[in-house]
């Protein structure tokens, strides 16, 4: 017993030193209550993605999105109790997890939407490319009978599609974009070398014409639906409005790129055979 003591002390030590190591691959997971008023999206990073399809850290990434539906930070999440092991709670389940499996692990970013009391609509998500990109989508309808049709439920799953395969994409339309947002672009637009000699009058219908197009580039209504250009998202949306028979409209959503602004240490194959070795 002392030995089998000796040496779950020893992975933990062993994990705490890994602890900060650049955890920049993993996986994006998701998950959605049966009813879909519930919906979470979450980043577990690992250091290598031989780790991340691992099925313990698999496993891991998929409990944790459940836990994550009724909390709001990764710190009140570390501090629950783990649901597939009662005894700890998950921030000491994550590090015994880094001890079996030899790398840091973290709980990078998570968020959860919920359908307010009172309130008709539907959670969906949608993830792409192995868990590499993923989407959290919330719609708005006005009933619970528009909220359960099957239109009603593909248009979310279609717009989370959509928002994953659009990169710019940041705002829902054009009104929310921040008027400083706004005024960077212009004066980004207004700079530029081919407009130097043109008369101020031609210049600003330019520079307007060129802000209006990039706004819409940032923007989900104004997109091209991928399965049919002709259609853009905001036409989509009233479509499925008409077939439902009421006004429905997306609330709000967020994008999940695997590893997004982390910088990623370069090491050469040989050099990290030599430090594991080195560490050994």
């Amino acid at each position: 017993e002392k030995g089998i003591e000796w040496l779950r002390q020893k992975g933990i030590a062993g994990a705490t030193k890994k602890s900060d190591r650049i955890a920049a691959e993993g996986l994006i997971e998701t998950y959605t209550q049966p009813d879909g008023r519930v919906g979470v999206l979450i980043e577990v990073n690992s250091q290598t993605d031989f780790v991340a399809r691992n099925e313990a850290f698999k496993a891991l990434a998929q409990n944790l999105a459940k836990q994550a539906t009724a909390v709001n930070s990764v710190e009140s999440l570390l501090a629950q109790s783990y649901t597939e092991s009662k005894d700890k709670n998950v921030e000491q389940y994550i590090t015994e997890t880094i001890a079996q499996l030899g790398e840091n692990i973290k709980v990078r970013r998570f968020v959860n939407y919920s359908v307010p009391e009172g309130s008709q609509g539907v959670v969906d998500s949608y993830i792409h490319t192995g868990g590499r990109v993923g989407v959290l989508v919330e719609l708005k309808c006005q009933s619970e009978a528009a909220a359960g049709k099957e239109e009603f439920k593909t248009l979310a799953r279609n717009v989370a599609m959509q928002i994953a395969a659009c990169p710019n994409v940041e705002y829902i339309s054009v009104d929310e974009i921040p008027a400083e947002i706004v005024q960077k672009e212009k004066d980004i637009e207004m700079g530029r070398d081919d407009l130097a000699k043109k008369p101020d009058n031609i210049k600003e219908k330019i520079v307007q014409g060129r802000i209006d197009k990039r706004l819409k580039e940032m923007t989900l209504l104004d997109q091209p639906y991928i399965r049919d250009q002709s259609t853009s998202i905001e036409e989509l949306v009233k479509q499925t409005g008409s077939s439902v028979g009421e006004e429905v409209s997306i609330n709000s959503f967020t994008r999940y790129i695997l590893g997004e602004g982390i910088e990623k240490k370069e090491e050469s194959f040989a050099d990290e055979v030599a430090a594991q070795m080195g560490n050994k």
